[in-house]
């Protein structure tokens, strides 16, 4: 860990609340150089994905070429939310690094508990409600990408 790269992610935080963008930022890292930087513009484009994070982590996969983060580090200002943290699983860092908790985002009223709530209830229950619909073609897709001996995993 390098704690330069959590110093200039936090940097970086602070100069975009003076840009009027939420307090966050992020910086994926391989082998000791920055690759992909990116900071909270959730109201600047109007995109509830534009987190910091998603946002390094998108421009690194397109600086790398890839869609997983093989090798990288993630610095982040902030303890990642559920949405966040979700997207690292995928792309598959090595490690993250981060500075404030997820109680310090609460504390100025960047709460994410009321998602981790949500995602243990049933989804029929959710406050958003996730509603099962039978179809006899649902599998097909599963099916076709089985089936497919070219296919790139993930």
């Amino acid at each position: 860990m390098e704690k330069r790269f959590l110093q200039q992610a936090i940097a970086m935080a602070m100069e975009n609340v003076h840009l009027e963008g939420g307090p966050f930022a992020a910086l994926v890292v391989r082998e000791g150089n920055v690759i992909a930087a990116g900071c909270n513009r959730v109201t600047r484009t109007n995109d509830p994905t534009a987190h910091a994070e998603m946002v390094a982590i998108r421009e690194a996969c397109r600086v790398l070429g890839s869609f997983q983060l093989t090798g990288c580090d993630l610095y982040s200002s902030c303890e990642p939310c559920p949405m966040c943290l979700g997207a690292i699983y995928w792309a598959r860092p090595a490690r993250v690094y981060f500075a404030a908790t997820h109680a310090d985002a609460a504390a100025a009223g960047f709460d994410d508990a009321f998602i981790y709530e949500q995602i243990a209830l049933p989804g029929s229950e959710r406050s958003i409600p996730m509603i099962h619909v039978l179809d006899p073609q649902a599998a097909r897709p599963f099916e076709e990408w089985v089936s497919q001996p070219q296919k790139t995993e993930y």
